[in-house]
């Protein structure tokens, strides 16, 4: 799928900035990329409505919040029914802990990122939770021992 959306060089700049900073103002926004506000405001209003911009959000830092363990968990599916895949993506869009999921070509159906306190904290949710859904056969875990890079922005 082509993005129809045609970005000039100030469109990047603001981009850029925004993926930084979306609690940046206005008129700050308008300094960084040499332009008004008027015309950063018509911009962000013209990205929004484009569907390029989606909402603003802030980061939270997940070992503040006692999330030290980042599990990456391949899920082998019990079955490819439509009906399946759809019950376990609800499931899967219903648990906090599942930061992210991908369908995946290969061995395996679907690849977990799923944040947790510690190894017995996953393990209660792997045994009590993920391997307890009627759709997953089988599931194969990985620990990250520490996260080397980590990034929302996208490359412009």
């Amino acid at each position: 799928m082509k993005f129809s959306y045609t970005l000039d060089d100030i469109d990047r700049r603001l981009l850029a900035a925004l993926q930084a900073d979306a609690s940046i103002s206005n008129v700050e926004l308008a300094e960084r990329v040499g332009s008004s506000t008027a015309s950063v405001w018509r911009r962000i209003k013209a990205l929004e409505a484009s569907g390029l911009l989606k909402q603003a959000v802030r980061l939270l830092d997940p070992l503040v919040l006692g999330y030290g363990v980042n599990v990456l968990c391949n899920v082998r599916m019990r079955s490819h029914a439509r009906d399946v895949r759809s019950g376990f993506e609800q499931f899967v869009a219903n648990r906090p802990e599942i930061m992210e999921c991908f369908s995946m070509s290969g061995d395996w159906d679907y690849l977990l990122r799923i944040v947790v306190a510690d190894v017995s904290d996953y393990e209660r949710f792997l045994m009590n939770i993920l391997l307890e859904h009627p759709a997953v056969g089988s599931a194969s875990s990985h620990f990250a021992l520490s996260m080397t890079k980590y990034t929302t922005a996208l490359p412009l």
